[in-house]
């Protein structure tokens, strides 16, 4: 249950509003999923977030698959059910098969237990990225 009531779409007036109409067009959809109708109850939180979140996962020089596949990894190592199944569904909706989503998992649970024990023992980085 949110911790505030959510701004249902037919309610949203001004920029919530033209944020509101602007997600189900830039997502084809014909609703405001929950996340959205709950930060509404902030418009600069709900302005600041979704305008960063439209630049962020804009196709560059990764693609918004890749994109929405990172998303479910991060969502899944956060624990955030909704994020999992938000970005599962987008990856899905762009392309990602059942075989994909295997294998992404198997990477996310095999680096968040190297990681684990990696900071477990304080073990001391020894490979760097080259700096250009």
């Amino acid at each position: 249950m949110p911790t505030v009531k959510m701004v249902e779409y037919e309610a949203a007036t001004g920029r919530v509003k033209e944020i509101f109409d602007d997600i189900k067009d830039t997502r084809n959809i014909d609703f405001i999923p929950n996340f959205w109708k709950t930060i509404a109850h902030h418009p600069p939180t709900l302005d600041r977030v979704w305008s960063d979140l439209k630049s962020i996962m804009a196709p560059g020089r990764l693609d918004t698959l890749t994109k929405e596949m990172i998303a479910v990894a991060v969502s899944v190592t956060n624990g955030c059910t909704y994020c999992i199944n938000s970005h599962t569904a987008a990856a899905i909706k762009l392309g990602m098969d059942n075989e994909m989503l295997g294998e992404l998992m198997s990477v996310v649970g095999m680096f968040n237990t190297t990681n684990k024990l990696a900071d477990g023992y304080q073990v001391e980085a020894d490979v760097f990225p080259p700096v250009e």
